[in-house]
């Protein structure tokens, strides 16, 4: 197990790990996914990363379990759920152009598990439903 700098949800429960450099927008992105669309909190600022089996799961850290910070109110609890086995994650680009209009298959591996990889421009209005969209393709 490791722990890394990134969020983790569970939107029906597949897991999405959004990972991006400190002010890119992750726990932002994972209010609205919370807030519009129905996902649940399984870590912010900190995830525990794993391999069980044949899955890639996060965890929330004990000391930040239920907390997301929201910049301009503080630290908000939510509900959370423990963990999830993560069936995508999100890499956050600081900027629009930074994201490929037809990106080549990426992938994210830790410990030989690979899992699909998407770049998203977090403050997008569509950012929430395009991993939504990714979600659901293979």
């Amino acid at each position: 197990m490791i722990n890394i700098h990134g969020s983790c949800l569970s939107y029906y429960n597949k897991g999405i790990l959004i990972l991006g450099k400190s002010g890119t927008g992750k726990s932002d992105l994972c209010l609205r996914m919370i807030m519009n669309k129905g996902a649940k909190l399984v870590a912010d600022d900190r995830v525990d990363i794993y391999v069980s089996g044949r899955d890639l799961k996060g965890r929330a850290v004990s000391t930040i379990a239920g907390l997301l910070e929201v910049r301009g109110i503080g630290l908000a609890k939510f509900d959370y759920q423990r963990s999830a086995k993560i069936a995508l994650v999100v890499e956050l680009a600081k900027s629009r152009a930074e994201v490929e209009r037809m990106p080549e298959p990426e992938y994210f591996e830790h410990e030989g598990v690979k899992v699909r990889k998407v770049k998203l421009y977090p403050f997008d209005i569509s950012a929430p439903d395009k991993i939504i969209l990714a979600l659901s393709q293979k």
